[in-house]
């Protein structure tokens, strides 16, 4: 309509399309590394600054043995009482979660972007709203994961609370050992090789997957947010029972994930990375091994 106002999207695409495909290509890898590091410093300091456990073997710690189960029901997640199941704390969770795998997995989704964004850009002429809205249906689905996350942090932590110190000694070497194993496994299925595959090849994935508009561009980043989901739920089984907010925990797991989807040796580390957890798994769950960085 002649006289009416640009929408901002509009003069944000204008504004990019100023820019020759390289200087955008520049632009748009400055900007995702501006977002990661702000998603880093956001998850960090909610690390330093959380003063009470948030995971399913916070209450495995020694220091709570002579603590009520009433008060050790209410330490649970950081800030998020078992009993409370609020909206609120839901929210609190899932944003941080949402803003926690932004950190840890946007570095190792720089090819996809970057071949997305050149795929738009032959096509249309521009990349950066398309591109953009490629990476939020991508952060979408964790952010959806992030509410299962909550739910089993919630009941898991509930479960826990309520068992007594010698039950505890006993039964959560054993889940963690489990769910070690079970990520280390998980590392030699057919589809952990078939997303992974996905992962690693960016123009397959943007040739077999490819639509048009901006709605396309939403549902191909969740179509690629689902295979990553299904190639790393495994990995960060092992963080929610580690401890959500476990710092260590964390910086490997990035670094994990990098080597598979980055490096060219990816698919055998992943193997070299099933294995380390399977024997991890068997330590820990044998008490063999004290579980390592638990909400450090």
């Amino acid at each position: 309509m002649p006289g009416s106002p640009a929408k901002p999207t509009d003069r944000l695409a204008r504004w990019y399309s100023a820019f020759s495909p390289a200087r955008a290509r520049v632009l748009l890898l400055l900007s995702l590394g501006i977002l990661t590091l702000g998603a880093w410093a956001l998850t960090l300091r909610n690390a330093q600054v959380m003063s009470e456990p948030m995971g399913i073997t916070a209450h495995d710690d020694p220091s709570m043995d002579g603590m009520s189960m009433d008060s050790m029901s209410d330490m649970t997640t950081a800030g998020m009482p078992a009993a409370g199941w609020s909206l609120p704390e839901a929210i609190g969770f899932v944003a941080m979660w949402t803003v926690m795998m932004a950190a840890m997995m946007l570095p190792a989704m720089v090819p996809m972007v970057l071949t997305f964004a050149a795929a738009q850009a032959r096509r249309t002429g521009t990349m950066a709203i398309p591109t953009w809205i490629f990476i939020a249906g991508y952060l979408l689905v964790w952010l959806i994961a992030g509410i299962l996350v909550y739910i089993v942090v919630q009941t898991g932590g509930t479960v826990v609370s309520h068992l007594a110190s010698a039950e505890r000694e006993h039964w959560v070497p054993l889940g963690l050992g489990a769910v070690l194993i079970g990520a280390g496994l998980y590392q030699f299925t057919p589809l952990k090789r078939t997303c992974l595959a996905h992962c690693r090849s960016p123009l397959a994935f943007v040739a077999l997957h490819w639509r048009d508009g901006r709605i396309g561009a939403l549902r191909m980043g969740t179509r690629h947010g689902v295979y990553c989901l299904g190639c790393c739920w495994a990995l960060f089984a092992v963080l929610v029972a580690a401890g959500v907010m476990s710092v260590a925990w964390m910086l490997l797991l990035t670094l994990a994930v990098a080597v598979e989807k980055l490096l060219p040796l990816g698919r055998r580390a992943s193997i070299v990375i099933g294995a380390a957890l399977i024997g991890l798994g068997f330590a820990v769950a044998s008490s063999t091994l004290p579980m390592p960085w638990i909400a450090v």
